[in-house]
């Protein structure tokens, strides 16, 4: 695919574009097999393609009027299908999510996981399935923090066990723990209470949009690659995952999907000289 991504890209598609799920209902799976889709994929129910997110990280994934939905949630809901299951997204805590995983309480997260080299330790990835800038945001009219290097002893906000915690405590040791990057960003707001927050560009211009009265800082620190995560030992339902994931791209519900959340292609950019979170 053509990767094309650059920092102007970012800014100027920020109203549009560009770092985290429940419903219990059983039915049929679609049959790909005469044992019946999925029999052979280690899945924690037959038929069903049981996937974790929090639940607050829109516009990947939230609740909205008591279901499920989001970025993350129909990209789910399009691999689920393509390889013949039931779309089964859950929620789970952000912070204990790899245990889930583990646990065998879902099969797969898919709830914008970035990909990490201490992460590799605890499960497997798939190819990405989309591309995102870590960037701080601050309060607009903040003229105290206008680099990356103004964080040093800063009070910043950060998801727990996210990949933005982890950059946080390169500056400072003052972090404020949410559960929410969207709550991070509205309490950003409030003076006094953070200095700045650390969270994906296309989270922290989705709160733009909706009227927040923040602003970005300086260039993207890092460009992450979102992926789905497995257990290790999950080999072939990572291949079918893969493989669904392609063909999703290749026949274009990809496109279709972030083009109605983001009004572009999410895995549309260019890497080149731009540094890779891992």
């Amino acid at each position: 695919m053509n990767k094309k991504f650059t920092t102007a890209g970012v800014i100027l598609t920020a109203g549009m574009l560009l770092a985290a799920c429940g419903s219990d209902d059983s039915t049929t799976g679609s049959e790909g097999s005469s044992e019946g889709a999925g029999s052979d994929l280690n899945l924690v129910e037959e038929g069903k393609f049981t996937t974790a997110s929090s639940g607050l990280y829109k516009p990947f994934n939230y609740e909205e009027g008591g279901d499920l939905t989001g970025f993350d949630i129909e990209i789910g809901n399009a691999i689920a299908e393509e390889m013949g299951l039931e779309p089964n997204p859950v929620t789970t805590p952000w912070e204990t999510i790899i245990q889930g995983l583990t646990s065998n309480r879902f099969d797969a997260i898919l709830g914008s996981m970035a990909i990490t080299e201490e992460r590799e330790e605890q499960v497997a990835f798939s190819d990405p399935y989309y591309y995102s800038g870590g960037v701080i945001f601050v309060r607009e009219g903040n003229t105290e923090i206008q680099s990356e290097a103004d964080l040093e002893g800063a009070t910043i906000g950060v998801v727990g066990q996210s990949t933005y915690d982890t950059a946080a405590q390169k500056y400072t040791d003052d972090i404020q723990y949410y559960n929410s990057d969207v709550v991070a960003l509205q309490d950003l707001t409030v003076e006094g209470r953070l200095d700045a927050v650390i969270t994906a560009d296309v989270v922290g211009f989705e709160a733009q949009n909706a009227g927040l009265e923040i602003e970005m800082v300086g260039d993207p620190l890092w460009i992450e690659q979102a992926a789905v995560a497995v257990r290790p030992e999950d080999e072939e339902l990572l291949a079918a995952i893969n493989e669904a994931l392609a063909a999703i791209i290749e026949d274009g519900t990809y496109t279709e999907i972030s083009e109605k959340w983001f009004g572009r292609d999410l895995l549309d950019v260019d890497l080149e000289g731009i540094e890779i979170l891992n």
